[in-house]
Protein backbone atom coordinates (compact mmCIF):
# COMPACT_ATOMS: atom_id res chain seq x y z
CA UNK A 1 0.00 0.00 0.00
CA UNK A 2 1.46 3.87 -0.97
CA UNK A 3 0.99 5.59 2.28
CA UNK A 4 -0.10 9.06 0.48
CA UNK A 5 1.49 11.82 3.21
CA UNK A 6 -0.58 14.16 5.54
CA UNK A 7 -0.87 16.42 3.16
CA UNK A 8 -2.75 14.35 0.13
CA UNK A 9 -5.70 15.55 -1.25
CA UNK A 10 -4.14 19.61 -1.24
CA UNK A 11 -3.11 20.73 -4.75
CA UNK A 12 -0.37 23.16 -4.94
CA UNK A 13 0.48 25.39 -7.86
CA UNK A 14 4.18 26.51 -7.25
CA UNK A 15 5.45 30.20 -9.71
CA UNK A 16 8.89 31.47 -9.33
CA UNK A 17 12.82 29.32 -9.78
CA UNK A 18 15.58 28.68 -7.99
CA UNK A 19 15.41 28.10 -4.27
CA UNK A 20 13.37 29.33 -2.26
CA UNK A 21 9.84 29.00 -3.88
CA UNK A 22 10.58 25.80 -5.09
CA UNK A 23 12.12 24.53 -1.88
CA UNK A 24 8.72 25.31 0.06
CA UNK A 25 6.95 23.72 -2.53
CA UNK A 26 9.30 20.38 -2.25
CA UNK A 27 8.21 20.59 1.76
CA UNK A 28 4.79 20.28 0.58
CA UNK A 29 5.50 18.10 -2.23
CA UNK A 30 7.08 15.47 0.58
CA UNK A 31 4.07 15.72 2.61
CA UNK A 32 1.53 14.54 -0.04
CA UNK A 33 0.31 17.59 -1.80
CA UNK A 34 -0.32 17.70 -5.38
CA UNK A 35 2.51 20.48 -6.32
CA UNK A 36 2.19 21.87 -9.98
CA UNK A 37 5.21 23.30 -10.49
CA UNK A 38 4.79 25.97 -13.98
CA UNK A 39 7.94 26.57 -15.66
CA UNK A 40 8.79 29.02 -18.55
CA UNK A 41 8.47 27.45 -21.95
CA UNK A 42 12.13 26.00 -23.41
CA UNK A 43 14.17 26.76 -20.60
CA UNK A 44 12.68 26.02 -17.42
CA UNK A 45 13.57 26.77 -13.95
CA UNK A 46 17.29 27.86 -13.95
CA UNK A 47 17.68 25.20 -11.06
CA UNK A 48 17.89 22.55 -13.63
CA UNK A 49 21.36 23.44 -14.48
CA UNK A 50 22.71 23.70 -10.85
CA UNK A 51 24.94 21.66 -8.50
CA UNK A 52 28.44 20.29 -8.52
CA UNK A 53 29.92 18.17 -11.20
CA UNK A 54 29.40 17.09 -14.54
CA UNK A 55 25.70 15.59 -14.11
CA UNK A 56 23.43 18.34 -12.43
CA UNK A 57 21.71 16.40 -9.94
CA UNK A 58 20.27 19.41 -7.29
CA UNK A 59 16.87 19.36 -9.73
CA UNK A 60 16.04 15.97 -8.74
CA UNK A 61 15.83 17.08 -5.04
CA UNK A 62 14.22 20.48 -4.87
CA UNK A 63 11.55 19.03 -7.91
CA UNK A 64 11.16 15.78 -6.80
CA UNK A 65 7.00 15.33 -5.83
CA UNK A 66 6.17 17.66 -8.28
CA UNK A 67 4.45 18.31 -11.79
CA UNK A 68 5.37 20.65 -14.31
CA UNK A 69 3.56 22.64 -16.85
CA UNK A 70 5.08 25.46 -18.79
CA UNK A 71 2.95 29.18 -19.56
CA UNK A 72 4.74 31.77 -20.71
CA UNK A 73 3.51 34.74 -17.84
CA UNK A 74 4.75 37.51 -19.65
CA UNK A 75 1.95 37.36 -21.94
CA UNK A 76 -2.22 37.26 -21.40
CA UNK A 77 -3.01 34.40 -22.73
CA UNK A 78 -0.01 32.44 -20.36
CA UNK A 79 -0.98 34.39 -17.51
CA UNK A 80 -5.12 33.74 -18.07
CA UNK A 81 -4.25 30.26 -17.95
CA UNK A 82 -2.15 30.00 -14.88
CA UNK A 83 -5.19 31.90 -13.58
CA UNK A 84 -7.17 29.07 -14.21
CA UNK A 85 -4.99 26.85 -13.01
CA UNK A 86 -4.74 28.41 -9.55
CA UNK A 87 -8.70 28.87 -9.21
CA UNK A 88 -8.24 24.90 -8.69
CA UNK A 89 -5.89 25.10 -6.58
CA UNK A 90 -5.63 25.18 -2.28
CA UNK A 91 -2.46 26.93 -2.32
CA UNK A 92 -0.29 29.26 -4.44
CA UNK A 93 3.67 29.39 -4.04
CA UNK A 94 5.73 32.29 -5.29
CA UNK A 95 8.86 34.10 -4.98
CA UNK A 96 9.27 36.56 -7.34
CA UNK A 97 10.03 40.05 -6.66
CA UNK A 98 7.12 42.12 -4.98
CA UNK A 99 4.73 43.68 -7.48
CA UNK A 100 5.27 41.17 -9.87
CA UNK A 101 2.00 39.15 -9.83
CA UNK A 102 -0.20 42.11 -9.49
CA UNK A 103 1.49 43.42 -12.70
CA UNK A 104 0.37 39.99 -14.30
CA UNK A 105 -2.86 40.20 -12.79
CA UNK A 106 -2.25 37.30 -10.98
CA UNK A 107 -1.78 39.08 -7.48
CA UNK A 108 -4.00 37.96 -4.32
CA UNK A 109 -6.61 40.45 -4.49
CA UNK A 110 -7.57 39.10 -8.26
CA UNK A 111 -6.70 35.33 -7.33
CA UNK A 112 -9.23 35.45 -4.58
CA UNK A 113 -11.96 36.58 -6.39
CA UNK A 114 -12.10 33.72 -8.19
CA UNK A 115 -10.98 31.27 -5.73
CA UNK A 116 -11.42 32.60 -1.77
CA UNK A 117 -10.20 29.90 -0.07
CA UNK A 118 -6.57 30.42 -1.70
CA UNK A 119 -3.69 30.28 0.60
CA UNK A 120 -0.98 32.50 -1.16
CA UNK A 121 2.64 32.18 -0.16
CA UNK A 122 5.19 34.81 -0.77
CA UNK A 123 8.63 34.47 -0.55
CA UNK A 124 11.12 37.87 -1.34
CA UNK A 125 14.51 39.63 -0.24
CA UNK A 126 12.26 42.26 2.37
CA UNK A 127 8.93 41.47 2.26
CA UNK A 128 5.88 42.39 0.17
CA UNK A 129 5.63 46.08 2.19
CA UNK A 130 8.04 48.45 3.47
CA UNK A 131 10.66 51.12 1.72
CA UNK A 132 12.86 47.74 0.70
CA UNK A 133 10.04 45.44 -0.73
CA UNK A 134 10.64 46.67 -4.31
CA UNK A 135 14.40 45.38 -3.89
CA UNK A 136 15.64 43.05 -5.69
CA UNK A 137 16.78 40.20 -2.77
CA UNK A 138 19.12 37.03 -2.90
CA UNK A 139 19.36 34.31 -0.40
CA UNK A 140 23.19 35.55 0.80
CA UNK A 141 21.49 39.35 0.78
CA UNK A 142 18.90 38.15 3.54
CA UNK A 143 21.72 36.47 5.39
CA UNK A 144 23.91 39.29 5.71
CA UNK A 145 20.96 42.26 6.69
CA UNK A 146 19.50 39.28 9.08
CA UNK A 147 22.93 39.09 11.12
CA UNK A 148 23.75 35.80 9.44
CA UNK A 149 26.84 36.37 7.53
CA UNK A 150 28.63 39.09 10.26
CA UNK A 151 29.19 36.31 12.92
CA UNK A 152 30.00 33.38 10.33
CA UNK A 153 33.85 32.58 9.81
CA UNK A 154 36.78 33.77 11.79
CA UNK A 155 37.53 36.12 13.67
CA UNK A 156 40.67 37.64 11.71
CA UNK A 157 38.94 37.53 8.34
CA UNK A 158 35.66 38.92 5.82
CA UNK A 159 32.47 37.10 6.78
CA UNK A 160 31.93 33.53 5.09
CA UNK A 161 29.27 31.73 3.64
CA UNK A 162 27.32 28.82 5.50
CA UNK A 163 28.18 26.23 2.87
CA UNK A 164 24.37 26.08 1.47
CA UNK A 165 21.56 28.42 0.86
CA UNK A 166 20.33 28.75 4.31
CA UNK A 167 18.53 31.68 3.75
CA UNK A 168 16.65 30.74 0.75
CA UNK A 169 15.88 27.31 2.78
CA UNK A 170 14.77 29.30 5.95
CA UNK A 171 12.80 31.20 4.16
CA UNK A 172 11.31 28.11 2.45
CA UNK A 173 10.77 26.85 5.94
CA UNK A 174 8.83 29.47 7.40
CA UNK A 175 6.64 29.99 4.24
CA UNK A 176 5.86 26.39 4.59
CA UNK A 177 4.97 26.69 8.31
CA UNK A 178 2.67 29.77 7.20
CA UNK A 179 1.01 27.65 5.00
CA UNK A 180 -0.08 25.25 7.58
CA UNK A 181 -1.00 27.26 9.55
CA UNK A 182 -3.42 29.33 7.23
CA UNK A 183 -4.85 25.87 6.49
CA UNK A 184 -5.57 25.10 9.99
CA UNK A 185 -7.94 28.82 10.06
CA UNK A 186 -9.38 27.89 6.46
CA UNK A 187 -10.80 24.60 7.92
CA UNK A 188 -12.57 27.08 10.60
CA UNK A 189 -13.32 30.55 8.50
CA UNK A 190 -13.29 28.70 4.54
CA UNK A 191 -10.83 31.51 3.90
CA UNK A 192 -7.32 31.84 2.67
CA UNK A 193 -4.59 34.20 3.10
CA UNK A 194 -1.32 36.16 2.25
CA UNK A 195 1.75 34.30 3.86
CA UNK A 196 4.28 37.02 3.82
CA UNK A 197 7.69 35.58 4.17
CA UNK A 198 11.26 37.54 3.77
CA UNK A 199 14.52 35.86 3.53
CA UNK A 200 15.80 38.80 6.42
CA UNK A 201 13.29 38.21 8.52
CA UNK A 202 13.56 34.36 8.44
CA UNK A 203 17.00 34.26 9.31
CA UNK A 204 16.41 37.25 12.03
CA UNK A 205 14.04 34.38 13.29
CA UNK A 206 17.07 32.48 14.44
CA UNK A 207 19.26 34.70 15.69
CA UNK A 208 18.50 33.41 18.80
CA UNK A 209 20.06 36.81 21.77
CA UNK A 210 21.87 38.78 19.06
CA UNK A 211 19.17 41.66 19.05
CA UNK A 212 18.67 41.27 22.91
CA UNK A 213 21.88 41.46 23.88
CA UNK A 214 23.00 44.56 22.06
CA UNK A 215 19.57 46.24 23.49
CA UNK A 216 20.27 45.21 26.82
CA UNK A 217 24.07 45.09 27.57
CA UNK A 218 25.49 46.71 24.63
CA UNK A 219 27.10 43.55 22.88
CA UNK A 220 27.60 42.78 19.60
CA UNK A 221 28.11 39.55 18.50
CA UNK A 222 31.31 39.14 16.48
CA UNK A 223 32.66 36.09 14.36
CA UNK A 224 34.21 33.61 16.63
CA UNK A 225 35.38 30.76 13.83
CA UNK A 226 34.21 27.19 15.52
CA UNK A 227 33.27 27.94 19.10
CA UNK A 228 30.20 29.94 20.96
CA UNK A 229 31.71 31.94 23.19
CA UNK A 230 31.14 30.83 26.96
CA UNK A 231 30.11 27.95 25.89
CA UNK A 232 32.73 25.11 26.93
CA UNK A 233 33.43 22.85 25.80
CA UNK A 234 32.05 22.98 22.67
CA UNK A 235 34.05 22.15 19.44
CA UNK A 236 35.58 20.38 16.74
CA UNK A 237 38.90 18.62 17.93
CA UNK A 238 41.38 16.92 15.54
CA UNK A 239 42.27 13.22 16.35
CA UNK A 240 44.65 10.96 14.96
CA UNK A 241 42.73 10.60 11.79
CA UNK A 242 39.95 12.64 11.71
CA UNK A 243 37.89 15.73 13.74
CA UNK A 244 35.43 14.90 16.06
CA UNK A 245 32.35 17.30 17.73
CA UNK A 246 32.26 17.16 21.44
CA UNK A 247 29.65 19.03 23.38
CA UNK A 248 30.22 19.10 26.80
CA UNK A 249 29.19 22.54 28.06
CA UNK A 250 26.60 20.88 30.81
CA UNK A 251 28.54 20.89 34.02
CA UNK A 252 27.47 17.28 34.90
CA UNK A 253 28.30 16.42 31.11
CA UNK A 254 31.83 18.01 31.88
CA UNK A 255 32.70 16.16 34.74
CA UNK A 256 31.71 12.86 32.51
CA UNK A 257 34.28 14.04 30.27
CA UNK A 258 36.86 14.66 32.68
CA UNK A 259 36.84 11.11 33.52
CA UNK A 260 36.91 9.86 30.06
CA UNK A 261 40.20 11.87 29.73
CA UNK A 262 41.63 9.95 32.73
CA UNK A 263 41.69 13.78 34.78
CA UNK A 264 39.07 13.58 37.10
CA UNK A 265 39.89 15.93 38.99
CA UNK A 266 39.53 18.42 36.06
CA UNK A 267 35.66 18.14 36.97
CA UNK A 268 36.33 19.49 40.45
CA UNK A 269 38.57 22.22 39.83
CA UNK A 270 36.94 25.51 39.93
CA UNK A 271 37.97 26.77 36.75
CA UNK A 272 36.20 24.42 35.04
CA UNK A 273 33.42 23.09 37.69
CA UNK A 274 31.17 25.60 36.71
CA UNK A 275 29.17 26.69 33.27
CA UNK A 276 30.18 30.22 33.99
CA UNK A 277 34.16 29.28 34.62
CA UNK A 278 34.46 27.13 31.65
CA UNK A 279 33.49 30.05 29.49
CA UNK A 280 36.20 32.26 31.19
CA UNK A 281 39.08 29.24 30.34
CA UNK A 282 37.32 28.73 26.91
CA UNK A 283 40.58 28.45 24.99
CA UNK A 284 42.23 26.78 27.90
CA UNK A 285 40.16 24.29 28.15
CA UNK A 286 40.18 23.61 24.35
CA UNK A 287 43.90 23.31 24.22
CA UNK A 288 43.83 20.38 26.86
CA UNK A 289 40.78 18.42 25.29
CA UNK A 290 42.64 18.91 21.79
CA UNK A 291 46.11 17.41 23.30
CA UNK A 292 44.27 14.81 24.71
CA UNK A 293 41.74 14.15 21.29
CA UNK A 294 44.96 14.17 18.79
CA UNK A 295 46.38 11.21 20.29
CA UNK A 296 43.65 9.31 19.92
CA UNK A 297 41.46 7.57 16.69
CA UNK A 298 38.33 9.05 16.29
CA UNK A 299 36.94 5.29 16.63
CA UNK A 300 38.63 5.28 20.09
CA UNK A 301 37.28 8.98 21.16
CA UNK A 302 33.73 7.57 20.15
CA UNK A 303 34.00 4.73 21.66
CA UNK A 304 34.86 6.77 25.23
CA UNK A 305 32.15 9.41 24.20
CA UNK A 306 29.71 6.40 24.40
CA UNK A 307 30.70 4.60 27.52
CA UNK A 308 30.55 8.05 29.04
CA UNK A 309 27.59 9.09 27.85
CA UNK A 310 28.41 12.38 26.37
CA UNK A 311 26.96 14.42 23.13
CA UNK A 312 29.43 13.61 20.27
CA UNK A 313 29.44 12.65 16.73
CA UNK A 314 32.12 12.74 13.98
CA UNK A 315 32.39 15.47 11.27
CA UNK A 316 30.30 13.86 8.51
CA UNK A 317 30.79 14.06 4.55
CA UNK A 318 28.60 12.53 2.01
CA UNK A 319 30.50 9.24 1.75
CA UNK A 320 30.14 8.50 5.89
CA UNK A 321 26.42 9.14 5.94
CA UNK A 322 26.17 6.96 3.38
CA UNK A 323 28.65 4.20 5.27
CA UNK A 324 26.69 4.67 8.75
CA UNK A 325 24.43 2.12 9.95
CA UNK A 326 22.16 4.94 11.66
CA UNK A 327 21.31 6.67 8.76
CA UNK A 328 20.27 3.60 7.09
CA UNK A 329 18.33 1.82 9.72
CA UNK A 330 16.30 5.13 9.76
CA UNK A 331 16.42 5.29 5.89
CA UNK A 332 17.60 8.58 6.06
CA UNK A 333 18.89 8.53 2.63
CA UNK A 334 17.12 7.04 0.12
CA UNK A 335 17.46 6.06 -3.82
CA UNK A 336 15.14 7.26 -5.72
CA UNK A 337 14.77 5.87 -9.40
CA UNK A 338 15.00 9.37 -11.71
CA UNK A 339 14.23 10.29 -15.39
CA UNK A 340 17.67 11.55 -16.29
CA UNK A 341 20.23 9.89 -14.10
CA UNK A 342 18.61 6.62 -12.65
CA UNK A 343 19.00 5.70 -9.18
CA UNK A 344 19.75 8.20 -7.38
CA UNK A 345 20.43 9.05 -3.66
CA UNK A 346 19.33 11.78 -2.14
CA UNK A 347 18.00 12.77 1.58
CA UNK A 348 14.27 11.14 2.51
CA UNK A 349 11.84 13.76 3.44
CA UNK A 350 11.97 14.80 6.97
CA UNK A 351 10.24 15.07 10.10
CA UNK A 352 8.99 11.31 9.90
CA UNK A 353 5.56 11.11 10.70
CA UNK A 354 3.93 7.81 12.33
CA UNK A 355 0.19 7.72 10.73
CA UNK A 356 0.75 9.98 7.49
CA UNK A 357 4.92 9.51 6.19
CA UNK A 358 6.23 11.87 4.16
CA UNK A 359 8.50 10.71 1.09
CA UNK A 360 9.59 10.68 -2.47
CA UNK A 361 6.58 9.44 -4.54
CA UNK A 362 7.51 10.89 -7.67
CA UNK A 363 10.75 12.03 -9.22
CA UNK A 364 11.29 15.43 -10.38
CA UNK A 365 10.12 16.14 -14.06
CA UNK A 366 12.73 15.32 -16.80
CA UNK A 367 11.28 17.81 -19.30
CA UNK A 368 9.82 21.24 -18.82
CA UNK A 369 6.30 20.74 -19.39
CA UNK A 370 5.92 17.09 -19.55
CA UNK A 371 2.47 17.00 -17.51
CA UNK A 372 0.97 19.83 -19.71
CA UNK A 373 -1.49 17.82 -21.50
CA UNK A 374 -2.10 15.47 -18.13
CA UNK A 375 -2.72 18.97 -16.18
CA UNK A 376 -4.16 21.06 -18.28
CA UNK A 377 -6.29 18.60 -21.04
CA UNK A 378 -7.40 16.53 -17.78
CA UNK A 379 -7.70 19.54 -15.17
CA UNK A 380 -8.76 22.44 -17.02
CA UNK A 381 -10.37 20.58 -20.20
CA UNK A 382 -8.15 21.85 -22.61
CA UNK A 383 -8.08 19.31 -26.18
CA UNK A 384 -5.44 18.76 -27.90
CA UNK A 385 -5.48 20.80 -30.81
CA UNK A 386 -5.85 23.80 -28.22
CA UNK A 387 -2.67 22.29 -26.72
CA UNK A 388 -1.01 22.61 -29.80
CA UNK A 389 -1.72 26.33 -30.97
CA UNK A 390 -1.07 27.26 -26.97
CA UNK A 391 3.05 25.57 -27.82
CA UNK A 392 2.68 26.65 -31.41
CA UNK A 393 2.61 30.18 -29.97
CA UNK A 394 4.67 29.89 -27.35
CA UNK A 395 2.42 30.24 -24.71
CA UNK A 396 2.63 27.06 -23.05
Amino acid sequence: MVVQGALDGLRVVELGQLIAGPFCGQLLGDMGADVIKVEQPGSGDPMRDWGQGEDKVQWEIIARNKRSVTANLRVKEGQALVRRLIAKADVLVENFKPGTLEKWGLGPDDLHRDNPGLIVARMSGYGQTGPYSDRAGFGGVGEAMGGWRYIVGEPDRPPSRMGVSIGDSLTATYGCMGVLAALHVRDRTGKGQVVDAALYESVLQVMEGLVPEYDRSGIIRERSGSILPGIAPSNVYLCKDGQFMIGANKDAIFKRLAQAMGRPELGDDERYATHIARGRHQAELDGMISDWTRNLTVEEVDALMIEYSIPAGMVYRAPEMLADPHFQSRDAIIEVQTERFGPLKMQNAFPKLSATPSGVRRPAPARPGQDNEAIYGTLLGLDKAELERLSAQGVI
